[in-house]
């Protein structure tokens, strides 16, 4: 991995990241992407930097139903430090369940709970970034998630958006009861689930939470594409740590160029074509380990990496056709054999956003969602069965 200087950059003042008895060192922390951070992609984030690496969402109900899929998701490598997962759920007695399964069997070491997923499937079911505006039910949820994990003194933490729209913001109050249920910290994606994941992140709302919460961890998530991107977002908000989703995607030597950002560090991966072309390849068998040596599932996932892994880097659209479609190991290596090996790295090109942004729409909810604050007696009655049997988001 080529490996080049910046401008020195002064030491960045933060802390090491407490979590009840878990200390992250460096306070950056993988996001849970459903289909992007199984086993395979946690290991290559971590060989190049510190951190704590958030397994994919899994729901709530598929696990307590202990799904093969649900149980492949929770799994970790033996030398992952933290076992990091995260929950999704509507209701609070499977929520709770699915927390005590993960206590009772050592399945974990730390507890995320996922109410930031804008993915329609997700919020007309009254979940993810829909769920904070009942405070009643989110309240319930958050209250027994805490009460369950603390059993195992496994530290939990939420996840969220500010609001649904810019008319229905709710992560103030939700990060106050979230706090005062005994969450070990709260992160904020800067913005609703009607901007899915276009225009800009809001770092000014991530500012007011942390200063709404003083006495925990507020961790901040949204456009960081870069290591300065993360330096620059804790200057200006005052967050105790960062949180990193599509910024990493093909890019997994970004955990080194935020590690040695945070500890005052010029050097900057900047891999050439050569390099780029490893990595794709040793993910790929990594994702052959983790599905169990079925090449064809582990190629099939790869597939939407390509895109990511090389962009910005001269690959001609034939080729990039062909590593769409790649069936298994030996003809992914043949198709990067087809690279111009000896290409640098393109620069500003194959930086800054990647992954799909969508565009604003409005949220898919369920009926008189927005009415109250409070669930009604039909709302109350369909939580149960609203639970998603399926994981990902």
């Amino acid at each position: 991995m080529t490996v080049v200087a910046t401008p020195p950059a002064p030491k960045l003042e933060l802390p090491p990241l407490k979590l009840g008895g878990i200390t992250v060192d460096t306070p950056v922390i993988l996001a849970p992407m459903a289909g992007i951070t199984n086993s395979a992609f946690r290991r290559l984030c971590r060989e190049y930097g510190g951190g704590m690496y958030v397994a994919e969402m899994v729901t709530s109900r598929a696990l307590v139903e202990r799904t093969p899929e649900s149980l492949r998701i929770i799994s970790h490598d033996e030398d992952e430090k933290v076992r990091s997962v995260q929950l999704y759920g509507v209701d609070p007695v499977t929520v709770g369940a699915a927390v005590r399964m993960l206590v009772e069997e050592d399945r974990a070491d730390h507890i995320d709970l996922n109410f930031g997923c804008p993915v329609p499937k997700v919020t007309r079911r009254g979940g993810g970034s829909a769920l904070p505006w009942k405070i009643d039910l989110f309240t319930s949820i958050v209250q027994t998630a805490v009460k369950e994990a603390s059993k195992g003194d496994i530290p939990l933490t939420i996840k969220m958006r500010k609001g649904i729209d810019e008319d229905h913001l709710t992560y103030l109050d939700a990060g106050r009861i979230a706090r005062d249920a005994g969450v070990a910290a709260v992160a904020l994606h800067g913005r609703t689930a009607a901007q899915f994941y276009s225009g800009q992140a809001d770092w000014s709302a991530i500012a007011r939470l942390r200063e709404a919460l003083p006495d925990i961890p507020v961790l901040g998530n949204g456009d960081i594409w870069s290591a300065e991107d993360a330096v620059r977002m804790v200057r200006e908000t005052g967050v105790d740590g960062v949180v990193v989703g599509r910024g990493c995607q093909g890019r997994p030597w970004l955990f080194g160029d935020l590690q040695a950002a945070f500890e005052g560090r010029d050097q900057r991966h900047r891999p050439g074509l050569r390099e780029v072309a490893e990595g794709v390849y040793r993910h790929a068998e990594l994702m052959v380990e983790t599905f169990g040596n079925d090449e064809y599932k582990a190629l099939r996932e790869i597939r939407k990496h390509m895109a990511w892994y090389f962009k910005g880097y001269v690959v001609g659209g034939e080729l990039r056709a062909k590593l769409a479609t790649v069936p298994t190991l030996e003809v992914l290596r043949e198709y990067l054999n087809e690279l111009d090996m000896d290409a640098p790295y393109p620069g500003v090109d194959s930086e800054g956003p990647r992954g799909r942004a969508g565009s604003p729409k409005k949220p898919a909810l369920p009926k008189d969602w927005l009415v109250s604050r409070q669930l009604n007696a039909e709302q109350s009655a369909d939580i149960s069965a609203a639970e998603l049997d399926v994981s990902g988001g």
